[in-house]
């Protein structure tokens, strides 16, 4: 497995495993299976419901917890100074552990739900700094955050997001957005990497596939992380989990890598910071 420095000197694997929809049994066993192969980066959040599910799965998987980076996220709804340091209690209690690795604010407040939303944010960011501070979380985050929501957030914080995990897949993938995280060191990274199943009938996709002898699956983990952009796929498969890690043995070419940064819009999820709790 390789891995990637944040901005905090924490180090972060650039391949993990999502486990969105993974709940109950299910996401136990998943969970379990992602670690006894190999994967290292687990990622969850408050809203997905599961992360008992992923606390029982680290257990019975017998790797160390010392091994394993954890990510999970903090609900939109519960943002606020109080809110956040309230359900990273309630997060540490469901994962059956005194520490989170990565701690995520999961959407940022907007000028639709919120009368400042700027404050709110900054506020949910502080109590998330002091809670850094106390050594219950290693590294701290954002999630889904545009370059407004940035500037603003940085304009009171004292500590730079280590990461931003945002839609990143073929057919959309954010170059601006992307770039501007570089310049600040803020690293990506992606969910649905495979743009909610719609790559798989993709002909250039396929094509490339064809000819590396990989699944298409395995040429849009291969792309994101040759954005250098770490990649969390998500899957309840056995064979599918195995196959997820199998991207080490082989490169795209820069000509490959152009063709898949061209592709017309596809999986566009719909959900944007600035609308929700509607789709645009």
């Amino acid at each position: 497995m390789k891995y990637v420095t944040l901005n905090d000197g924490n180090s972060l694997p650039i391949l993990g495993f999502g486990t969105y929809k993974s709940t109950e049994q299910e996401g136990i066993t998943s969970v379990k299976t992602a670690l006894q192969n190999g994967y290292r980066l687990l990622d969850t959040a408050s809203k997905y419901q599961n992360e008992e599910a992923v606390g029982k799965g680290i257990i019975e998987s017998g790797i160390s917890r010392k091994e394993i980076v954890i990510t999970t996220k903090l609900w939109r709804t519960c943002l606020g100074y109080e809110d956040t340091k309230a359900e990273l209690e309630k997060s540490l209690k469901k994962l059956q552990v005194d520490c989170i690795d990565l701690f995520l604010i999961h959407w940022p407040a907007n000028a639709k739900n919120y009368n400042n939303w700027q404050q709110v944010n900054a506020d949910t960011w502080r109590a998330m700094e002091d809670l850094q501070a106390e050594g219950k979380i290693k590294s701290i985050g954002v999630s889904n955050f545009f370059e407004q929501h940035l500037e603003a957030l940085l304009q009171t914080a004292k500590v730079m997001p280590a990461i931003n995990q945002i839609e990143f897949h073929p057919g959309y993938w954010q170059p601006k957005l992307m770039e501007y995280c570089n310049t600040k060191n803020i690293q990506i990274q992606a969910w649905s990497p495979f743009a909610r199943g719609k790559v798989f009938k993709n002909e250039t996709l396929n094509n490339i596939a064809k000819k590396h002898k990989k699944s298409v699956a395995q040429i849009c983990l291969r792309w994101v992380l040759q954005h250098q952009v770490v990649a969390i796929p998500k899957s309840n498969t056995p064979e599918r989990i195995k196959e997820n890690l199998q991207v080490f043995d082989f490169k795209l070419t820069e000509e490959e890598m152009h063709l898949i940064n061209a592709l017309p819009l596809m999986g566009y999820s719909g959900e944007h910071p600035n609308h929700w709790p509607d789709r645009i």
